[in-house]
């Protein structure tokens, strides 16, 4: 079967909240929610499609839009490939030009409706951010201080990667950060390599390579699941087993490890356009490898010293 390109929205707000549109019931997945967008016409590129589809249908100008994740996905009669893109700027009112109702929703809310299969992914790269940042405990006399500088510097997703900390001190320093990471509404998962890792009080567990193809399937009870993947292999897995976005690394050299092998932006995109989940790309990333990152497919950048130093 052809393969039918499709571009997709997902629109923000000033407010933080994204816009979905109930398809019609006569349409193929009628009756569900969508992320605005369309087919893509002859010559049309993916994001001409979009701007054009977001005029036609709701009326407003996309000004500007990033990639955001594209998803391939078989339905019994037909292939889709959903070219997906982050909209923040755009200029007028949303209306339901086709008689088709909208809604307005906090990130989180979107698990409260019922989209089409191929959608989920897509509600999963809306509801993370660009910045992944990771506590390692290297040096563990200096993790509070790094917390509040993540926190500080607007990061909301955090990992906890004290694999060197006896159980203890993982408790004692989770019993502070969990509370002031839930103030600041920031997400935190704990590495699975952490002792008491699935005990102690977090959002999620971010599972190491070994961890993650240790497991036959998603443990349950787990809001956030995420895991270290540096092969096809591995991330062929944690799509398979339902891990809700994983880390690629090591993208380019770092500090440490100046002289490993890297997988490079071309490897980066190859690897990532062949699975349906959300990829943060690690290793050397600095602030500015963010628009590299969101070009090759990915979610965004991860790091330990990305979003601490110089703060």
């Amino acid at each position: 079967m052809k393969v039918l390109q499709v571009a997709a929205g997902v629109i923000k707000n000033q407010h933080g909240q994204i816009l979905i549109a109930l398809r019609d019931a006569s349409l193929h997945q009628g009756g569900l929610w969508e992320f605005p967008g369309g087919k893509l016409e002859p010559g049309e590129s993916a994001e001409q499609a979009l701007f054009r589809e977001l005029k036609e249908e709701l009326d407003i100008t996309a000004n500007a839009a990033t990639p955001l994740i594209t998803i391939r996905h078989s339905y019994p009669d037909r292939h889709v490939q959903l070219n997906v893109f982050l909209v923040e700027n755009f200029s007028g009112l949303a209306k339901g030009c086709q008689g088709q109702p909208l809604k307005w929703v906090a990130p989180n809310e979107l698990l409260n409706f019922s989209f089409p299969a191929a959608n989920q992914p897509i509600i999963t790269a809306a509801r993370l951010p660009r910045c992944y940042g990771i506590l390692d405990d290297a040096e563990p006399s200096l993790l509070m201080d790094n917390l509040h500088k993540l926190l500080a510097n607007g990061i909301k997703l955090i990992q906890a990667r004290l694999k060197n900390l006896p159980a203890d001190a993982v408790d004692a320093f989770i019993r502070q950060a969990y509370p002031l990471c839930q103030q600041q509404q920031a997400v935190l998962l704990v590495n699975s390599a952490t002792a008491d890792a699935g005990i102690v009080a977090a959002d999620g567990i971010h599972l190491t390579a070994k961890h993650l193809l240790e497991l036959p399937a998603r443990p349950a009870n787990i809001s956030w699941l995420s895991a270290s993947c540096h092969t096809l292999a591995e991330l062929k897995h944690a799509e398979q087993i339902g891990v809700d976005f994983v880390v690629l690394a090591p993208v380019l050299p770092t500090a440490t490890h100046p002289g490993s092998a890297t997988l490079g932006w071309e490897k980066f995109e190859k690897l990532v356009a062949q699975i349906n989940i959300p990829v943060y790309a690690l290793g050397g990333m600095a602030a500015e490898d963010l628009t590299a990152t969101c070009q090759a497919g990915g979610q965004g950048i991860a790091g330990i010293r990305a979003f601490i130093e110089g703060s």
